[in-house]
């Protein structure tokens, strides 16, 4: 990343400011959609990572089968833009918010996941208001210890307890296999087809997930498609577990150096508000900054990025611009309002984060 483009951004844009690579994500996009073909599956991009009609729109064009969603809200703006297809990967409770699925469902095909009765008892009266069945899938947790039920059996009788009632369609399993779990998770998973078929139910989706689960693609056995948020942009810990490397980061943190008040140190423009205090499950500093990959995010204020410089050796001067990798990049799509996009070193425009704040 040419330091130049991150300083003519926040220029024109003002810093801190995110940047994304567009050449890079439709690169990513394509490497995301050809993993499932490969695999025989069907691509349901996770758009909790991204927020963006935009980007959606252009997983879409390369072959991507719907989209996930992991609230409602963000399912809101994007049957509002026209997406169809829609698999929220949450439990969803309580009055207002199945009001506002039954609304949902009465524009664009919703299916939900569930792993408990009261989330299952809540659910018909979605499909009342929306005058047609609504889609269930039965979450399972196979070791990441999440939501989702932990047996076999409570995954049939969940499934059973979806397809006994009106307004509600049992239609699969949710998946999230730890990535060291695979076996345990295709045991997990047979055991449930079984109880299924002896009680007349199959399960038409099995999906999986997430990014980090790239290197598993197609090894469960019965999947049906594949659910992957942050493969679109990638950050420091899909570097770390291994399923990207710098070269496949498409955003960055365009942050300026404020202070330099002593030798060794430094202030960002970018603090928690902006790069997101998440560890990472516990890499070094909060960030990876492209010009001084020797240098470290130490801590944040709100608005301060905090530097320590000992170990870098080249500094960056008082009002110079650098570009960061950030940990985790979900946290950071959701805190800003745009996205300035660039392609082969030029600014292009910026794409604004629909559904950025969409929490409920």
């Amino acid at each position: 990343m040419a330091p130049s483009l991150a300083a003519r951004v926040a220029r024109e844009y003002g810093s801190p400011a995110v940047m994304i690579d567009l050449d890079v994500v439709a690169r990513n996009i394509r490497r995301l959609q050809d993993a499932c073909d490969d695999a025989g599956l069907a691509n349901r991009p996770h758009i909790k990572t991204h927020k963006s009609t935009h980007l959606a729109t252009m997983q879409r064009a390369a072959g991507a089968s719907g989209i996930t969603c992991q609230k409602l809200g963000e399912a809101e703006v994007f049957a509002k833009a026209g997406f169809d297809d829609i698999l929220i990967s949450y439990n969803i409770l309580g009055p207002d918010k199945i009001g506002r699925l039954g609304r949902l469902l009465e524009t664009a095909a919703v299916v939900v996941a569930a792993d408990n009765p009261t989330v299952v008892a809540g659910l018909p009266e979605a499909g009342a208001i929306a005058g047609r069945p609504l889609g269930v899938v039965v979450e399972c947790d196979t070791g990441r210890a999440r939501a989702g039920v932990e047996t076999p059996q409570e995954a049939v009788a969940l499934a059973r307890d979806i397809a006994s009632r009106e307004g509600l369609r049992f239609d699969g399993l949710l998946l999230y296999a730890p990535e060291d779990r695979i076996a345990e998770t295709q045991a997990f998973l047979d055991t449930v087809l079984e109880g299924l078929a002896a009680h007349g139910l199959s399960a038409r989706i099995v999906s999986t997930g997430g990014t980090p689960n790239l290197k598993n693609i197609g090894r469960i056995r019965g999947a049906t498609e594949h659910r992957s948020g942050t493969s679109i942009f990638n950050d420091r810990m899909m570097m770390a577990c291994g399923v990207a490397s710098l070269e496949d980061c498409a955003l960055h943190v365009v942050a300026t150096v404020v202070s330099r008040a002593g030798p060794e140190r430094g202030i960002l423009d970018s603090g928690s508000k902006t790069l997101t205090s998440d560890t990472g499950g516990g890499l070094d500093g909060f960030g990876l900054i492209r010009e001084y990959p020797q240098a470290r995010i130490a801590k944040f204020a709100e608005e301060h990025g905090f530097l320590d410089l000992s170990r870098s050796p080249e500094k960056p001067a008082v009002g110079e611009v650098v570009s960061i990798v950030p940990n985790h990049v979900c946290v950071v799509v959701n805190m800003h309002d745009r996205l300035v996009a660039v392609r082969a070193d030029q600014i292009v425009g910026e794409i604004p984060v629909a559904a950025r704040g969409k929490i409920t």
